[in-house]
């Protein structure tokens, strides 16, 4: 991708800002950002920072009409916060997507949009194909499946190119190291701070863990080619990693001296996910990097950002 306008909705976010890096590289890249919990830092030098909230459609309408890809990662993703106030969920997650649609049918550019494996809620028929009818069991999962059929409508009724990723499990820098961030980065952090590792239930409940690098590979891959045009596709590893294997894993990478502790089990998790990506290795995505080397990764970044706040 080259000599293109992107427009990075939570661009100052985890996953936005990794997209924003690669691809101001070769590309004019805007950066549409609330920073309700996105950061100003994570933002690459040379992209511009457009502070709008998605849910404000004339303070995006112009830019997304002259974007030729648009990579929609702002959301509300707190599976708790969309329990606590599932209406501002919707708000985000629902009609801060329909705004971006409607400001493409006076545009020509494409949706990238990032949807979620929770959309699946807890299926038993693994690996999870897309083709599996949605079952979410929160509202932020009914707001990423609802988005989905937005997608799918516009792209059928107006011809609005389109592209759903349901991610699975992302880590990798610049996550967000709170109770409601991904597993990865809690255990990073505790472990950096030899803190014991807290695990919920007997640790072999599986997820399927994907670097945020990887992540950001499909989600190019999938805007480029106009055959993922009005679908939805698996953005994940194919492998499943137990709880208790990840902790042991960032003990030994870390170096941490601590231990590790069960506690009673989370009502609501979801048993196993694994996801099957037959689909979206048709566009020519393959993951490159394992679990071991995005950990490192992981683990060296938010030790040089420790280090720089102490």
């Amino acid at each position: 991708m080259r000599d293109k306008l992107i427009v990075v909705t939570g661009g100052a976010g985890f996953i936005g800002s990794h997209i924003a890096w690669e691809l101001v590289k070769d590309n004019e890249v805007i950066v549409i950002d609330n920073l309700y919990t996105g950061k100003e830092e994570n933002i690459p030098p040379g992209a511009k920072l457009v502070r709008a909230d998605i849910r404000d459609y004339e303070s995006i309408a112009e830019l997304i009409s002259q974007a030729d890809y648009v990579f929609h990662e702002a959301a509300q993703v707190s599976v708790v916060e969309s329990v606590r106030d599932p209406v501002f969920t919707e708000e985000v997650n629902v009609i801060g997507t329909l705004n971006i649609l409607k400001a493409l049918l006076e545009g020509h550019g494409k949706l990238v949009f990032a949807s979620s494996a929770a959309v699946y809620g807890d299926n038993p028929n693994l690996p999870l194909k897309e083709s599996e009818r949605p079952k979410p069991l929160s509202p932020y999962g009914v707001t990423k499946a609802t988005a989905e059929e937005y997608l799918r409508v516009f792209n059928e009724l107006y011809g609005v190119p389109t592209v759903a990723l349901r991610y699975f499990n992302v880590f990798g820098p610049r996550q967000s190291a709170n109770q409601y961030a991904g597993v990865i980065s809690i255990f990073i952090n505790r472990a950096l701070k030899n803190e014991p590792l807290v695990i919920f239930g007997d640790g072999k409940q599986t997820r399927d863990f994907i670097y945020v690098k990887d992540v950001v590979r499909a989600n190019i891959l999938a805007a480029e080619s106009r055959r993922s045009n009005g679908k939805v596709f698996n953005v994940a590893t194919g492998r499943g990693t137990s709880i208790l294997e990840l902790a042991t894993k960032i003990i030994e990478i870390t170096g941490a001296n601590t231990s590790i502790l069960f506690d009673k089990p989370r009502p609501g998790d979801i048993r196993h996910s694994l996801a099957d990506i037959g689909e979206i290795r048709k566009l020519g995505f393959e993951p490159e990097w394992s679990l071991e080397e995005g950990l490192k990764k992981t683990v060296e970044w938010y030790a040089k950002d420790r280090r720089q706040r102490e």
